[in-house]
């Protein structure tokens, strides 16, 4: 069976109601919470992706039972010191950065040495990030070059709090930190540039020793030993990152209306939707509740007749760094120049983003001026793309693949896009493509 895919045919107008997929970045945290707490964790609507598999085969290997029933999860925690630590355990994170990123904050007591591995994208990425900070603990790392993965553990049973700067705005930095805090003694301090604040908000509802004071534009997070984890039941919410694609194709289309049922916004992660309302198009939040410290809502949108450019405020570029590519595609097609800045993270996801952000639009035929860490889109509202356009060789980054797909299904014209890679959507969203097939149903 070909790995790639053929579009040659715009989606036609719709008006309907979906469901996505169960949140990643949720997931992946209910699985580590769930394994280190005292008794049987349970949740429904768990993401059944690559990274969420990876996170279940990590707690596996460290000795804890994890089962599958009908389309519920349980896993069976032992407790915050139950991990069986063997020799020569080698876990692979696969393409999941968040799982790398993470774990290395749980394990940093493990006596004996753990070798963290990943795919050749995840190996590109920087891991001196959280080496760094993990260290001053009392633990030690070696990785490749000094900064990739392969990257070796050898954790301390006598770790020390620390005071930690996080200025990236990256919340699995942050999240590694708050992990190795919990197994620390007295209390570790972070001041962290706003972030996503999943892991915070499990903290809370789990009353762990954990405070978070919020600032304008950074949080202090104090984080004491914890001694006890209860079992975390939970129905994941469906996962923004993947709602934005068809936010997007919505937006792009000229006669079509959307419903998203169930969607987290947590506010740390809709800075897409401030940005895209900037730039004309309609989305309304109805249905709002909070759930375990989270916020949900249904998703509506609509076509726009007419989207605007936009001088995006860097403010919002942490919030909404994951849709930055489909934000690309809406400048587009809006009238006048967009500028975005300061995207040095964009070119340290999967694949360098920024870059094949750029690529991609140029092979539609629109204009751009892109630098290491800044773009400007030349959009043109009448754009239509009469011509084959080949996406390849770009890391099997998902959200890359998904994106050649919203531009190929929205844009007039008589295209024909071939792209390769399909199975990158098992690391985040697997049934991306019946979600469209049931769409231009």
């Amino acid at each position: 069976m070909s790995n790639s895919i053929i579009v040659k045919k715009r989606i036609k107008d719709f008006n309907k109601q979906i469901i996505v997929s169960g949140d990643k970045s949720i997931s992946i945290r209910w699985v580590l919470f769930a394994s280190l707490a005292n008794g049987i964790s349970e949740a429904k609507n768990l993401l059944m992706s690559e990274d969420v598999l990876a996170a279940i085969k990590a707690i596996k290997k460290l000795g804890i039972k994890v089962l599958f029933k009908k389309k519920t999860c349980k896993i069976f925690g032992k407790n915050i010191n139950g991990y069986k630590y063997k020799k020569n355990i080698t876990i692979n994170a696969r393409n999941s950065g968040t799982l790398a990123r993470l774990l290395p904050g749980i394990l940093i007591n493990t006596p004996y040495p753990i070798k963290l591995v990943g795919d050749n994208s995840l190996s590109k990425r920087d891991f001196k990030r959280i080496s760094d900070p993990l260290t001053k603990f009392g633990s030690k790392f070696k990785l490749k070059n000094k900064k990739n993965l392969p990257l070796i553990i050898q954790g301390s049973s006598n770790l020390n709090s620390i005071k930690y700067i996080e200025n990236k705005g990256s919340a699995q930095c942050k999240s590694a930190v708050i992990f190795a805090g919990m197994r620390a003694n007295g209390t570790t301090l972070i001041k962290a540039k706003k972030s996503r604040t999943h892991t915070e908000l499990l903290c809370k509802h789990l009353n762990l020793p954990i405070k978070t004071i919020e600032k304008k534009n950074y949080d202090v997070i104090k984080v004491k030993k914890v001694k006890k984890i209860r079992a975390l039941n939970y129905k994941i919410p469906s996962d923004i990152s993947s709602a934005a694609f068809f936010i997007v194709l919505t937006a792009l289309m000229k006669n079509s209306r959307l419903i998203i049922k169930n969607v987290n916004i947590n506010p740390l992660r809709t800075g897409m939707i401030t940005i895209l309302k900037k730039m004309g198009v309609k989305i309304f939040f109805k249905n709002r509740k909070i759930y375990k410290g989270e916020k949900i809502s249904d998703i509506h949108v609509k076509s726009s007749n007419n989207l605007y450019s936009i001088n995006c405020p860097t403010n919002l570029n942490s919030s909404a760094i994951d849709e930055f590519l489909l934000i690309f595609l809406v400048a587009a097609k809006a009238k006048g120049v967009s500028s975005f800045k300061n995207l040095d993270e964009l070119n340290k996801k999967e694949s360098p983003r920024l870059k094949w952000g750029a690529k991609i639009l140029k092979k539609m035929g629109v204009k751009n001026i892109v630098t290491k860490n800044s773009i400007k889109i030349f959009g043109n509202p009448n754009l239509k793309i009469h011509k084959k356009i080949l996406i390849k060789n770009y890391l099997k980054d998902h959200r890359i693949f998904m994106t050649c797909i919203v531009a190929a299904l929205s844009f007039d014209g008589k295209s024909s896009w071939h792209i390769h890679d399909k199975d990158s959507i098992k690391t985040s969203f697997p049934n991306f493509l019946d979600v469209i097939k049931n769409m231009n149903k």
